[in-house]
């Protein structure tokens, strides 16, 4: 798994590469994790490069997109491959 975060004002680009499934899940929501708190928050989920995706992740994106939307922010998740598309 890797993970680059960029931020611009109130909008977050984060780029996710290989597989976001058991094992990289808590990492990834620990990376995501001070995001949720910013009201107003824009975070863009560039999922171009990622590979894969279990429950364990679908639970961490969920849990991101509640806890943005409640401080009026929006989720939003770009570049959905074939495969990770077909599991949500």
């Amino acid at each position: 798994m890797k993970v680059e975060i960029t931020q611009k004002d109130n909008q977050v680009m984060v780029a996710f590469e290989g597989r976001l499934d058991t094992m990289t899940s808590s990492e990834f929501e620990k990376n995501l994790t001070p995001y949720f708190s910013i009201q107003g928050i824009e975070l863009i989920l560039d999922c171009n490069a990622m590979q894969y995706i279990s429950s364990a992740g679908l639970r961490v994106l969920l849990m991101a997109h509640k806890n943005i939307t409640a401080r009026g922010g929006r989720f939003i998740i770009r570049n959905l491959n074939k495969d990770v598309s077909s599991v949500f």
